[in-house]
């Protein structure tokens, strides 16, 4: 296995990997799907460190970029690839930057509670998220062929307008990027989030049928599916408690929790 000072490289199957950022505060994964004619790289991390050193160390094949969100902590990268794909609604904010987050914000936290040694090209003081026109749109429904394996987009807005989940439907990994994940709370309080549309989200996940594992984009790496039940049982709750507005706080469930 690829050993590297930044990023930790965990394999989830033969043609699957989970690409890591510990050294953060943020935990992120990028995840690099394996298909017979291309490979899909699910975002590409937080910009401190270059991916594409790990990607081109796993595969010769061309790599086609999936945004799950237009996030500073997972657009990183994609500057150093051809391909990159992005919702409609998030796209304005990879062609003009992220609405509501000024560079002075974006850099503050980019460079706090880091654990790992830098690469030396990282300096938080000029550290810019990359802008840029995306290769194509996605949108609810649509289908990546890899050759032997198929991927299908689900739109799951919330935590931001543009937010896709991506389930592959051949081993069943569901990856939620910041939709679901576990130890620190899913977040819909800004104002460029949606406490509703976020929870018709997580409903949305919570029906996909033969889903054998979940990956979000922070913490945990790996969710058993059981989770998904949990979800239900959360989408009732809030929506009884008529808690899904901004100021509702934090709402904790049986192996995760939402912040409104």
């Amino acid at each position: 296995m690829i050993k590297d000072l930044w990023f930790t490289v965990q394999k989830i199957d033969a043609d699957t990997y989970a690409i890591s950022e510990y050294g953060h505060w943020e935990k992120v994964h990028s995840f690099l799907l394996l298909g017979k004619n291309k490979a899909v790289l699910i975002d590409t991390g937080l910009g401190i460190d270059n991916i594409k050193r790990i990607t081109d160390q796993l595969t010769d094949l061309p790599i086609e970029v999936i945004t799950t969100h237009v996030h500073t902590d997972h657009i990183g990268s994609h500057g150093e690839f051809e391909k990159i794909y992005v919702h409609e609604g998030d796209k304005d904010w990879l062609v003009n930057g992220i609405k509501g987050l000024s560079i002075e914000q974006i850099r503050k936290d980019i460079s706090r509670d880091i654990t790992l040694p830098v690469p030396k090209t990282f300096n938080p003081d000029t550290y810019q998220p990359f802008q840029g026109e995306p290769t194509g749109l996605v949108s609810d429904g649509d289908i990546f062929d890899l050759g032997n394996r198929t991927l299908v987009i689900y739109h799951t807005p919330g935590h931001s307008p543009g937010h896709i989940s991506v389930f592959d439907e051949t081993n069943g990994y569901l990856f939620t990027g910041d939709l679901l994940y576990d130890e620190t709370p899913v977040y819909a309080f800004y104002p460029s989030t949606n406490p509703v549309d976020l929870v018709n989200s997580l409903e949305k996940i919570s029906d996909i049928p033969n889903v054998s594992m979940v990956y979000g984009s922070h913490n945990t790496l790996g969710l058993e599916p059981g989770i998904l039940e949990e979800v239900k049982i959360a989408v009732k709750y809030l929506r009884e408690h008529q808690l899904t507005k901004f100021g509702t706080g934090i709402h904790k469930f049986n192996g995760f929790s939402v912040q409104f």
